[in-house]
């Protein structure tokens, strides 16, 4: 009788510690430099991710492969999704995908101001353009025939394209360019200028494989939770950026979020992220810590200036390219 009950208790526990296996979605992405790693350095995706799933009460696992993995190892069952998802013209394979949760604004970016001028894909036309194969390898890109691109595996890469003038150009996000100034700013160097507009426009998605357990169920409700974190203040903690902008209370006009943790009292509302595509105006909102005012020196007033941070690309490994600047 004793091995019986023994019997039925390892059993038992066999079948608990399944289940709890079993709740942890698994979720996969490629790398991507300040966005997404797997090896301890700065992440904003996998931070944004980590807490929306544990406001979320949903235990999750996060796993960095190899882009040429990621799309098998989500179609097999290996892992139930992508936290990454960046439509650049792939065919969805049996996917159910949230709202953007992240904008990705890529530019166009250079040493010279003359970029400025440059406001269309057309406009880069004969010219040669440094850019990582994340983005190169994707119909978007791959489509654009007259463009002579330097392609590079990695941000590092692309940016030492740009420092040792082997490419006058490099597409790139919005927020990796800043943070790369923020480098070149340490050091006294001239900051990098930027295309007038982004060039393309995408965003950060959660994507499921369909045969996943409730996968629509949990897609709701990431998107519900990231829509909170994006006005409550949380993703200006999570992004370590002083304003942002989105339409907040649904007027068609863009209004302003800040976190008192993190937006410093003299940070230029010019510099605010867009996480949606509305602009703003007089009507606009600011809302810090989850309360809005009505003009910006009431916000203001909510602030103090911060100590500057630095950038989350690593100053050691960048120490060379910056000396060559």
């Amino acid at each position: 009788m004793a091995v019986l009950v023994r019997v039925i208790a390892l059993l038992t526990l066999g079948l608990l510690s399944f289940g709890v296996h079993a709740d942890t979605l698994k979720l996969a992405a490629a790398p991507f430099e300040t966005y997404i790693t797997g090896d301890g350095e700065p992440a904003r995706v996998n931070r944004v991710i980590n807490a929306a799933f544990e406001k979320m009460g949903q235990p999750v696992e996060l796993q960095i492969m190899r882009e040429a993995f990621l799309g098998s190892s989500v179609r097999a069952g290996r892992v139930a999704g992508e936290f990454a998802y960046i439509d650049l013209g792939e065919k969805q394979q049996n996917l159910l995908l949230s709202k953007p949760y992240l904008p990705l604004y890529l530019y166009a970016t250079s040493k010279k101001g003359s970029v400025k001028n440059i406001t269309l894909v057309p406009h880069l036309k004969d010219m040669r353009i440094a850019i990582e194969n994340k983005f190169a390898n994707t119909p978007t890109f791959r489509l654009l025939k007259d463009v002579k691109w330097s392609r590079n595996p990695t941000a590092y890469d692309a940016y030492k394209q740009l420092a040792d003038d082997r490419a006058p150009l490099l597409i790139t996000s919005r927020l990796l360019i800043e943070e790369f100034n923020l480098l070149l700013d340490s050091v006294n160097q001239e900051l990098l200028h930027y295309s007038a507009a982004p060039l393309v426009t995408t965003g950060f998605q959660l994507a499921l494989n369909a045969n996943t357990p409730n996968a629509q169920v949990i897609i709701d409700k990431f998107d519900t939770t990231t829509s909170t974190m994006q006005k409550d203040g949380s993703y200006n903690e999570l992004l370590g950026i002083h304003w942002l902008m989105k339409d907040v209370n649904q007027d068609g006009v863009a209004d302003y979020i800040g976190n008192s943790r993190i937006t410093k009292q003299s940070a230029p509302l010019t510099g605010a992220f867009p996480l949606d595509s509305t602009l703003p105006g007089d009507e606009s909102v600011f809302i810090i810590d989850n309360q809005t005012y009505n003009n910006f020196a009431a916000a203001q007033a909510k602030l103090h200036d911060t100590p500057a941070r630095e950038s989350l690309l690593d100053p050691e490994v960048y120490d060379t390219m910056l000396k060559r600047w």
